[in-house]
């Protein structure tokens, strides 16, 4: 049975403020291998949820910086599998106009020199109000930062923005209520009959 639970935000921003300038030595960095930035919120996003999902190629998982999804560091994949429409276990995001942002949430970035594909994922660490990108603050890596306004990246495109919503895990479905559980006979109950 699939259910859904919430996202910690609180937990989401505490981890992108504690590591957005150092490694957690958990993970590898790609800094050297085109970038950090979607490792980085997958691993925030992580914190607030506890979540993955192991399909093999379509799920959001982080095992090795061999052993893993494409969603967990590639910005388009991440984005895919946060929007996507069904129902299986991990986290999910939902596209939003900017003034619906909260923290833990996640802004994409397009810039003008990496043509059509959206080439940055840094994590939402405060919202002002009304929501502006001077008042938008990230953490981000490859180009580490924390609490720096969205205004301030350059020569950016377009800018997309995903809400999470909570997470979907799989419990397993309770017994149904009103049914004896069936066990083995006991020795005494065998031989009193």
């Amino acid at each position: 049975m699939i259910k859904r639970i919430p996202y910690d935000r609180k937990a989401a921003v505490s981890y992108a403020h504690q590591w957005a300038f150092s490694r957690n030595p958990a993970y590898y960095d790609f800094s050297s291998l085109g970038g950090d930035c979607t490792n980085f919120a997958s691993q925030c996003l992580f914190a607030g949820t506890g979540v993955m999902n192991y399909t093999p190629e379509f799920g959001w998982y982080y095992l090795n910086s061999e052993q893993r999804a494409p969603a967990w560091t590639g910005v388009p994949f991440f984005w895919d599998f946060m929007t996507r429409p069904e129902q299986t276990v991990g986290p999910l995001g939902v596209s939003v106009p900017r003034r619906l942002l909260r923290p833990g949430d996640f802004v994409q970035l397009r810039f003008e020199t990496s043509g059509a594909e959206f080439a940055h994922t840094p994590v939402v660490v405060s919202v002002g109000f009304p929501p502006r990108l001077s008042n938008i603050l990230v953490a981000a890596h490859s180009n580490d930062a924390d609490n720096r306004p969205l205004s301030t990246y350059e020569h950016v495109a377009e800018m997309r923005f995903l809400h999470i919503a909570g997470a979907l895990v799989d419990v397993p479905d309770p017994e149904p209520s009103g049914t004896p559980a069936q066990t083995e006979p006991t020795e005494t109950q065998v031989s009193s009959e």
